[in-house]
């Protein structure tokens, strides 16, 4: 049975947590208390498709207060529901919606090909970080000196690489917060008081000047809330382009497969996204009394979601744990078994709408990284993921020779 209060061991081992207890107990579904509040944990495909059915469960005021005030931010998108989620929804799909972000991959790639190209040795996270920023401050609209480049990188990277600690590092992600918060919001003023002119349909100009669904224009620090979910979720795919180089680092035989065979890039990079440790779990309330196979969940219960163990569920996966990037061939999608960056649909769940722009980065990068880095000599390093951390990167950032 799982301890009175699960916090501790959650946090000590947060994506196989909530899977690992499930297979103790027998059963895709517990009871526990997170921070002392009691808690019903849920892993696996048909867990997914009940925690996405969007008459059950609620997000507002779902999101632990330390992950609001670092990573999501306050009044922002991840913590409205019904129709204003899907109106705020909206903005997101306008900007990250399939092929609306073909130039932000294109400045992204460009500027890691030229950094691969220079020689000595490079901290592939700490260089992916640094090369997104700016690719998404310039697609953005969001002026950026060269001066102050370095600062907003390690700003927006705080936001997601600290979110979920619980030492000092996590002071250091609420004083990032605030910044953060006050940079987009002058950001915001600026635009809407004419000193700031982005380009037509830019994330800061349609920030600046969304309307929600009463046809008033978001407050501004609402309104810096939601350029900053345009901005930090695409620096923070910087983990999926270094779990991508680990890969090829790891994995036998991989980047003779994929030098041999492009075409098998799309599974490679599914296989990435469906077994690295990006984010652990997800979190929602019951709006109604609700049965759940032996459960009766009261109103308002909160429920977690184990997104890294229903990425194996077996139901679902063959050899779960096994790196099979031949497991797509002629995989149509699912909702629901897949969900990396959420599940459900896009345009009404809370599935993120950043996932199209992750899939065609991590695709141009794997070609760069193949086409530019010696994977048979890399520098001496621990390649081991960091468990413990959100997200799991590994513990030398990834170090190539070039």
């Amino acid at each position: 049975m799982p301890p009175f209060d699960s916090t501790l061991p959650f946090r000590a081992d947060p994506y196989r947590f909530i899977r690992r207890t499930c297979d103790a107990v027998g059963s895709d579904a517990f009871e526990t208390r997170l921070m002392l509040e009691r808690t019903l944990c849920l892993s696996g495909v048909e867990a997914a498709r009940f925690f996405y059915d969007r008459d059950l469960f609620t997000r507002e005021g779902a999101a632990p207060r330390f992950l609001r005030r670092t990573l999501f931010g306050e009044g922002g998108v991840q913590g409205l529901d019904g129709t204003a989620h899907r109106h705020r929804k909206a903005l997101f799909l306008s900007l990250l919606g399939p092929g609306r972000t073909d130039t932000l991959t294109e400045r992204a790639v460009t500027g890691i090909a030229a950094r691969l190209r220079q020689t000595g040795e490079v901290v592939l996270q700490d260089a992916f970080e640094r090369i997104l920023t700016r690719a998404v401050c310039d697609w953005a609209g969001v002026p950026l000196d060269m001066s102050e480049e370095e600062n907003r990188t390690r700003m927006l990277a705080h936001l997601f690489e600290h979110a979920g600690s619980v030492d000092l590092r996590q002071v250091v992600a609420r004083l990032a917060r605030r910044r953060a918060d006050r940079w987009a919001a002058d950001l915001i003023r600026a635009v809407r008081n004419g000193t700031c002119s982005p380009p037509e349909g830019s994330a800061l100009a349609v920030a600046a000047t969304w309307r929600d669904a009463d046809g008033a224009l978001l407050p501004p620090r609402v309104a810096a809330v939601e350029l900053l979910n345009v901005l930090r979720p695409v620096v923070a795919i910087s983990a999926y382009l270094t779990f991508a180089a680990h890969a090829l680092a790891t994995q036998p035989g991989a980047v003779a497969a994929l030098r041999s065979d492009p075409d098998k890039l799309s599974g490679f990079v599914q296989e990435v996204r469906r077994t690295y440790p990006f984010f652990p779990a997800l979190v929602a309330r019951t709006r109604v009394r609700i049965a759940w196979r032996d459960y009766v969940i009261p109103a308002g219960r909160l429920v977690a979601l184990d997104i890294w163990g229903t990425n194996r569920d077996p139901v679902a996966w063959d050899d779960p744990d096994a790196f099979r990037p031949s497991r797509f061939d002629g995989w149509q999608g699912d909702p629901f078994t897949l969900i990396p960056q959420g599940g459900g649909a896009h345009e009404t769940n809370h599935r993120c709408p950043g996932e199209w722009v992750t899939q065609d980065l991590m695709l141009a990068t794997t070609r760069t990284l193949l086409d530019h880095v010696d994977w048979s000599a890399l520098p001496r390093q621990d390649l081991s993921l960091d468990m413990r951390n959100l997200p799991g990167l590994p513990r030398d950032r990834l170090r190539v020779s070039l």
